[in-house]
């Protein structure tokens, strides 16, 4: 079909959360009704992590929150921002101003033009070949990465819904890998490598009103140093796709801060009906090095060397424990920031400081091709916790968060020393038994397995009384560690391990006070 077809502002496609359940909507309905919405309910979570941002771009559009014409200070914009808050939802003219702006009127169609939804029409041309549609389905077999979910093969890949492709094209553009990628031509010279995605591997955190429409409004970051020479424009409101020979244009704000970094290039290919996705390409969208910028809802840790890094996302590492990094401005002696979004909210209007949490969306992958898991969890309200608001509450928090993790260490070291004890020959006199950290037995990770969800709660409790956490800890590690061994007491020799490796657990966290 050579006419523009499948709009994104009238098709329903993004899947949300109301009241009376789940339904899909387009983006025209969504923003109208957001204060109605509860929230995204995208199930893939590196989706709704990029979505969302592309939403907040929208948001401060409508909401005329990202005027270019106007040079707010810090302070005026926050003010600005509370009073759209204030209107407890958009206004319905300046959502369809936005949505039919005649410059805008091919932007949102997912298939023709010369500027398709989120993709550059140019790959049918430059690409020799499709890539398939798996190779935009995270979890689909794709080259040689595993298969997560059905049974589709590189081989034989199988048609999508057009929601289902959108949705992992944002994916794509926000988390997608490094390395080998379909070959495109530009200027007659063929490449068939790219960089990884600008949140590849990273965990990121968005706060979460009672309804989607504050959700946005909260999600709109204040502006920051960027590039003001240049007009900002978010990728639908570019005329062409970015030369992938220059580059991609500087970091402006909010457009292409939240939703102009992408490192790959997608084109869909539309099934025969135009209801669905036959094929696709995915390949490189420029050359260039990375654009360096913040993103606004990570939390930023320092190496050794003195670089700025995302903090990964670890299947392992639950929201709790990431607390005291988002409520605290900084961590000189960790060198952690928290995201910056959390810097505006210290300002929220009263009436919703009590309901305003956080959801964390993360995708555990290697830098290159490897995708293991994603994860997304929300916080209870925090706001009161912040820093600017309750500075010893905050402290609070994150010493006990502290000693969680220390306590993680001892417990490893206790369950590995009885292990090896257990095990092993009684040494000779005046000697340990030695612990080998490679073959560690099966007592440390199932007494870290235990010791967790007893850590989390005996945290939540700590924080509302004035217990010493160093005491508490100990205890559940102690308890872990008697679980995780099990009926191994009943021996002589275990229970004697297990008895010397909780006292050397007790001595050792009282050594580290």
């Amino acid at each position: 079909m050579d006419s523009p077809f499948w709009d994104v502002r009238e098709e329903p496609w993004v899947l949300v959360r109301t009241a009376d359940g789940t339904q899909m909507v387009g983006l025209r309905e969504l923003f109208v009704r957001a204060h109605e919405i509860v929230e995204l309910a995208i199930p893939v979570p590196p989706a709704a992590s990029g979505l969302l941002r592309i939403l907040v771009v929208m948001a401060a559009r409508i909401a005329g929150l990202a005027d270019p014409e106007e040079d707010r200070e810090a302070v005026e914009w926050l003010k600005d921002r509370n009073a759209a808050l204030a209107a407890e939802a958009f206004d319905q003219e300046a959502v369809n101003g936005y949505f039919e702006r005649e410059d805008l009127a091919d932007r949102f169609f997912v298939f023709g033009g010369q500027r398709p939804f989120l993709q550059d029409a140019l790959l049918a041309q430059q690409c020799a070949k499709t890539s398939g549609t798996n190779k935009i389905v995270f979890g689909r077999a794709a080259g040689n990465n595993p298969v997560w979910w059905g049974p589709s093969s590189d081989v034989a890949s199988s048609a999508l819904s057009v929601p289902e492709a959108l949705w992992h094209v944002i994916a794509q553009h926000y988390y997608g890998p490094s390395g080998r990628c379909t070959a495109r031509t530009v200027a007659g010279k063929s490449d068939a490598n790219t960089t990884a995605g600008p949140l590849r591997k990273t965990v990121s955190f968005h706060p979460v009103g009672r309804n989607l429409f504050e959700t946005l409004l909260l999600g709109i970051p204040r502006p920051r140093d960027t590039d003001e020479e240049v007009p900002d424009a978010a990728p639908w409101e570019e005329a062409q796709a970015p030369d992938p020979q220059r580059g991609l244009p500087p970091v402006t704000w909010p457009g292409r801060l939240l939703a102009g970094r992408s490192r790959h290039a997608m084109l869909l290919v539309p099934s025969e009906d135009g209801q669905g996705v036959r094929d696709a390409y995915q390949t490189w969208a420029s050359r260039q090095a990375p654009l360096e910028t913040v993103d606004p809802y990570v939390i930023t840790d320092t190496s050794q060397q003195g670089s700025r890094y995302a903090r990964e996302a670890r299947a392992d590492r639950a929201l709790w424990r990431d607390l005291d990094a988002l409520l605290l401005k900084s961590d000189r002696t960790a060198g952690t920031s928290r995201p910056l979004i959390c810097d505006d909210l210290a300002v929220v209007p009263a009436r919703l400081r009590p309901h305003v949490r956080v959801r964390a969306y993360g995708f555990v992958q290697d830098g290159q091709q490897v995708d293991r898991a994603w994860f997304s969890a929300t916080s209870p309200p925090l706001l009161d916790w912040l820093e600017e608001q309750d500075l010893s509450k905050a402290r609070r928090i994150a010493a006990c968060r502290e000693c969680v993790e220390r306590h993680s260490r001892l417990l490893e070291f206790a369950a590995m020393l009885a292990w090896a004890e257990s095990v092993s020959p009684p040494p000779e006199e005046g000697k340990q038994v030695k612990i080998d950290r490679k073959n560690p037995g099966p007592w440390r990770q199932l007494a870290l397995t235990e010791y967790w969800p007893r850590a989390e709660t005996a945290f939540w409790d700590l924080l509302r009384t004035e217990k010493d956490p160093r005491g508490v800890f100990v205890q559940v590690a102690a308890e872990a560690l008697r679980a995780a061994v099990g009926g191994a007491e009943r021996g002589w020799k275990q229970a004697r391990a297990i008895s010397h490796a909780l006292a050397v657990l007790h001595k050792q966290s009282k050594e580290t006070l």
